[in-house]
């Protein structure tokens, strides 16, 4: 058995490595974080709480059956009288005023059934629907934006690679402009200052290059926290996704299909039910019930059965101000929750303006960025050659080199914010932040 259990571990070890080390696309990801993250989890059970309370709210629907046991010795004349007469075992022999030690085991089987609650069992019942209803869109907005969070942890860990590969480039430059240094130093063609400042800026880009992997590194841990993994280890993305460089902003962005809103409106059309439901508090109510009851008896050996059916009714007439009080109650949450309606419309809409806003200023950043870097990068390689030549001062070429770092950062960032905004605006517009 040992034997198989290695050989069925070597077997599958590289397949499950190559599952757990298969690169993420955004797409890969937004679906495992809406499947095991734990904000997923937590719309989902809030969507099965509200179901639950819809499935008591229509217990009204359905007759109640108990059943109900219960064994009593009494030499109380008042029950003991009352005992024998369950039990069929009356005889005139029976002193009333000392009818001496009874005993009984009553078993009651009982049915009931509401027939009418003046239409109050109904308007619970359609506000709980209307909440679950409201439970499982408010899981899909919970889920999108989930998934606007993925999207951003996503492009976040791509612009801290890019700012690590910037880094590199530029600590990769800088090195060769310090063996040049160094030959230009030998040969005397270099003053040892000049060489100096070369290693100080090389020692500065590499720390910078140790902060850049430390903050990819981190990016990589709070995109797994997303999905809903404990692990820490490395994240693979894939190098080619083209869903994630495909998918665009809407060009008219409205807040007309967002799921909020209809969510909160199923909130009002519940809120309204439940006022209905408190108004109807003072109509009658009709019950039908019925049951069958065994009642056994050892001390005078008594069996008997009985049963019994009939319909009630009951009308309330006067409760204090309890009723009043509930209806007062369910309008203050009806305006409350029409309230809520209006000012969510109100936040939606300026949400929906930042990110229009946010997304032109990030497209427009990410072109001139673009311009940038190629003008930066032709400048530093122009001052490289220069300083080989001896025409260029090292401080100069450092300034160069480091304003074509920061050129491409600048970039790095700039790309990952216009992704990043188009995710929000695409969400903002009530559009699935990933197109299906």
């Amino acid at each position: 058995m040992k034997t198989f259990v290695a050989i069925a571990l070597a077997l599958l070890s590289p397949t499950l490595f190559a599952a757990a080390s298969a690169p993420w696309t955004l797409a890969s990801a937004v679906a495992e974080a809406k499947s095991a993250s734990p904000d997923a989890a937590i719309a989902r059970e809030r969507v099965n709480a509200a179901r639950a309370m819809l499935a008591q709210a229509s217990a009204t629907d359905w007759p109640q059956l108990s059943l109900k046991a219960g064994y009593a010795q009494t030499d109380n004349p008042m029950q003991a009288f009352g005992m024998i007469l369950g039990q069929r075992a009356f005889n005139s022999g029976i002193d009333f005023n000392n009818p001496g030690r009874v005993d009984n085991l009553n078993v009651t089987l009982a049915l009931g059934y509401n027939l009418y609650s003046g239409g109050r069992d109904r308007a619970r019942k359609s506000a709980a629907r209307g909440m679950a209803e409201a439970a499982e869109i408010e899981r899909t907005a919970a889920l999108e934006q989930l998934a606007a969070e993925v999207a951003r942890a996503y492009f976040r860990i791509r612009q801290a690679r890019e700012n690590v590969d910037a880094m590199e480039a530029a600590a990769a430059a800088m090195e060769a402009s310090d063996r040049v240094a160094g030959l230009r130093f030998e040969a005397g063609q270099l003053i040892r200052s000049e060489a100096l400042n070369l290693k100080v800026q090389l020692a500065r880009i590499r720390e910078r290059l140790l902060e850049a992997r430390h903050q990819s590194a981190l990016a990589a841990r709070q995109f797994l926290f997303l999905l809903g993994r404990e692990e820490a280890g490395p994240v693979v993305l894939a190098s080619d996704d083209a869903a994630a460089s495909a998918f665009a902003a809407p060009d008219a962005p409205s807040i007309g299909s967002r799921v909020e809103l209809q969510a909160m409106r199923r909130r009002i059309a519940a809120a309204e039910k439940n006022l209905l439901a408190a108004r109807r508090s003072r109509m009658p109510a009709v019950n039908a019930f019925a049951s069958y009851q065994h009642d056994q008896g050892w001390q005078r050996n008594g069996d008997g059965r009985s049963w019994m059916a009939g319909v009630q009714a009951e009308l309330p007439l006067f409760d204090g101000p309890l009723t009043s009080g509930r209806i007062s109650q369910a309008q203050a949450e009806l305006a409350q929750a029409r309230a809520g309606l209006r000012r969510l419309e109100l936040a939606l809409g300026l949400e929906l303006e930042q990110a229009r806003l946010a997304h032109q200023l990030a497209r427009e950043q990410l072109d001139v960025t673009s311009t940038l870097v190629a003008q930066a990068d032709e400048a530093a390689r122009i001052n490289r050659e220069r300083f080989e030549k001896g025409s260029v001062l090292s401080s100069e070429l450092i300034d160069v080199e480091t304003r074509l770092t920061e050129a491409r950062m600048r970039r790095a960032v700039a790309s990952a914010s216009e992704r990043i905004a188009a995710a929000e605006l695409r969400r903002a517009a009530g559009l699935p932040v990933i197109p299906e």
